[in-house]
């Protein structure tokens, strides 16, 4: 019998670290009572190095193990996993509603390039979202005629997940190193491809000047998960300040699960429910089988995109 979405069942977030805990941040801003359910790969973490096949198969053994809670929206909060795996992830799962990240970034800079006839637009994520071209793809989707330029910036992740701010020396000499270039050529919208930019949007900004303006691809992307569940008539209801919740699964729980979760998502963080590789790889063994029966008993409607 087909199981019917409902507005009280929760929205899933996966991730290759705890990086997308921003995402589950700005949709805890914008959704106050929504259920939140945050996947963190963090024993394969980074993604960033690894093939797209890989990938692929990660987020299958995440999505896997995250059906059982009914999920009404899951989110690839991650923009390499985004970038790599999620045309191959939604024919897997085709009755399940799934966004990522890079849609919602290069349309929004599409919007923000304006009138002006071949636009500058500046992509700043990890190499392997880079090469995959998918922000090239999306934006050429929308604007033909527009200038993109492309730079990677491989130490960002490490400098932030080392607790590094606005105010570290490393932090400024990298931004300076990476968006000198792009600054010099007259950038007029940069895109920030990667969760952990979030957390130095500032300092970026200050760095290219004012006449750049700043695409937030998580931010586009809580954005755009609000508005399909509004279409959908599927936002949770509650009291004014909000009602909902978070929960996080992992899996590997390091010791500074703590300060990190609580960095990325802007406050306290209730220990994670670590998942065991046994189980997701068994899941993954038999997706063929478990996709099919787990359908039959019960198959949620497809939230159109």
């Amino acid at each position: 019998m087909q199981r019917v979405v409902e507005p009280d069942d929760p929205i899933a977030i996966i991730d290759s670290g705890l990086g997308g805990l921003t995402a589950a941040r700005q949709l805890r801003a914008m959704l106050p009572n929504e259920q939140i359910l945050y996947f963190g790969d963090t024993a394969r973490s980074p993604y960033g190095g690894k093939s797209a096949e890989t990938i692929t198969s990660f987020v299958r053994q995440t999505i896997a193990y995250l059906r059982k809670y009914d999920p009404k929206h899951i989110v690839i909060a991650c923009n390499t996993a985004s970038a790599l795996a999620l045309p191959s992830i939604r024919a897997a799962f085709p009755k399940l509603p799934i966004s990522g990240v890079v849609e919602p970034g290069a349309r929004a800079a599409v919007e923000a390039a304006g009138a002006k006839a071949v636009p500058m637009i500046g992509i700043m994520a990890t190499e392997a979202t880079i090469w995959s071209k998918a922000y090239e793809k999306a934006i050429h989707r929308r604007r033909h005629h527009a200038r993109l330029l492309l730079r990677p910036t491989p130490l960002l992740v490490a400098l932030v997940e080392e607790g590094r701010d606005d105010n570290d020396a490393l932090v400024k000499l990298a931004l300076q190193q990476y968006l000198h270039p792009l600054v010099q050529r007259g950038v007029d919208v940069l895109i920030l491809g990667c969760t952990h930019y979030t957390l130095l949007k500032e300092i970026i900004a200050r760095t290219v000047g004012k006449p750049t303006v700043l695409i937030d691809s998580v931010q586009q992307c809580a954005e755009d998960v609000a508005r399909r569940l509004q279409a959908t008539g599927l936002l949770r209801g509650g009291p004014i300040g909000g009602a909902g919740g978070l929960r996080c699964f992992v899996t590997d729980e390091s010791p500074r699960f703590r300060s990190l979760a609580r960095r990325f998502f802007g406050g306290d963080v209730e220990a994670p429910t670590r998942v065991s590789m046994a189980e997701l790889y068994a899941l993954d063994a038999s997706s063929g089988a478990a996709t099919t029966a787990a359908e039959a008993h019960a198959e949620p409607l497809r939230v159109p995109a």
